[in-house]
């Protein structure tokens, strides 16, 4: 048999079972990893996702036509046998296990090895197979535990607050954002969500995840404003929503944080260094995981992984998507995360030198 997964105009191609993953353009059957705009679109004829994120999909695609499947549980389409698996990265986000002809093939989607309270974590799935995303595909991305980034995001509000300003942060509306609620510490003030995040906070409550209470900023008064958390996508920043708050201190929430140069191109005064997808060593960990002995690399630091995965004795090679970094990505995001990630490529060396730096 050959590659059980393709890349065509469409999107990846599951060849024998007929269905795609994450198509980027319209098709009959697509099978979706999570809820983010660079993996799910409008347009598809039938969607199946895992049964935690259909109502994400729903709110944020409107009237589609979907199945959802719990975590582990199989179905068999055209004689491949189909299972979603927690990927971590955000509420009912899914790895694709495809099963045929006694071969594993497994397509991660986004994903993370650090478990959070908001979505369920990321279980290795055994495959022959694996499909990887390679976002912070560099050695020089390792995160600090999210605990310890919590505590610095809850002194720096409680400083703020103490101070009488505003703090807000800018994260995407759809799971970095309620991944910081869940850290937040609610007895520092009232916590405002911009207009975008708040439908979604209700979608993670309506299933079962704990997030602090939040309000809109219509429902609170000026007083209150002053020792307030604002969360806030970045496409609000130097609106004119932005300018109830008076004199905020703001700062952005992204693994690209990491990177020198980055805040300040954002204009921020902090930045806060935290991913919703695997670092370095989390990624080597989760392919490690799979016991797979084929290895295909998506949208990231492609050709780095690539060649670290071959000396390692791995078959890999890339696939080229279009998948963005982030979700939300409006242009110039694209072009700051495409700078930054180019920058530290070129300060990056050889991925074995730098592998235990």
């Amino acid at each position: 048999m050959g590659d059980m997964v393709v890349v065509r105009k469409e999107g990846l191609f599951c060849v024998p079972g007929n269905f795609y993953i994450d198509p980027w353009r319209p098709v009959d059957r697509a099978v979706i990893t999570h809820a983010h705009g660079d993996h799910a679109r409008v347009g598809h004829g039938h969607y199946l996702a895992a049964a935690p994120g259909v109502d994400i999909l729903r709110s944020r695609l409107g009237e589609i036509t979907i199945d959802g499947l719990a975590y582990g549980e199989r179905i068999t389409h055209n004689g491949v046998t189909i299972s979603l698996h927690p990927a971590g990265h955000v509420l009912g986000s899914a790895q694709v296990r495809m099963e045929c002809g006694g071969e594993v093939w497994v397509a991660s989607g986004d994903y993370k090895v650090e478990p959070d309270a908001t979505c369920a974590p990321f279980e290795p799935v055994r495959c022959d197979t694996f499909i990887t995303e390679s976002t912070f595909g560099l050695p020089i991305y390792r995160w600090q535990k999210q605990q310890e980034v919590f505590d610095d995001i809850n002194a720096w509000w409680r400083k703020n607050a103490e101070q009488g300003r505003p703090s807000v942060v800018f994260a995407y509306s759809f799971g970095k954002a309620q991944r910081i609620l869940s850290g937040l510490d609610a007895s520092i003030g009232p916590i405002v969500c911009h207009g975008s995040v708040e439908p979604l906070n209700r979608v993670y409550r309506a299933g079962g995840v704990d997030l602090p209470p939040t309000v809109l900023v219509t429902d609170i008064d000026k007083a209150a404003l002053k020792t307030a958390m604002v969360v806030a996508p970045p496409s609000a920043s130097g609106s004119t929503w932005m300018r109830r708050f008076g004199d905020y201190s703001d700062s952005f929430a992204s693994g690209w944080m990491l990177l020198r140069g980055a805040r300040r191109r954002r204009g921020v005064d902090r930045g806060f260094v935290l991913s919703d997808h695997a670092d370095w060593p989390g990624l080597m960990s989760a392919i490690q995981s799979t016991q797979a002995e084929k290895v295909i690399v998506t949208h990231g630091s492609i050709p780095t992984m690539v060649r670290w995965l071959c000396q390692q004795g791995y078959e890999a090679k890339g696939f080229d998507t279009e998948f963005g970094d982030e979700d939300e990505s409006t242009a110039p995001e694209a072009k700051e995360m495409k700078e930054s990630k180019k920058a530290a490529e070129e300060t990056t060396p050889d991925a074995p030198e730098a592998a235990d730096a």
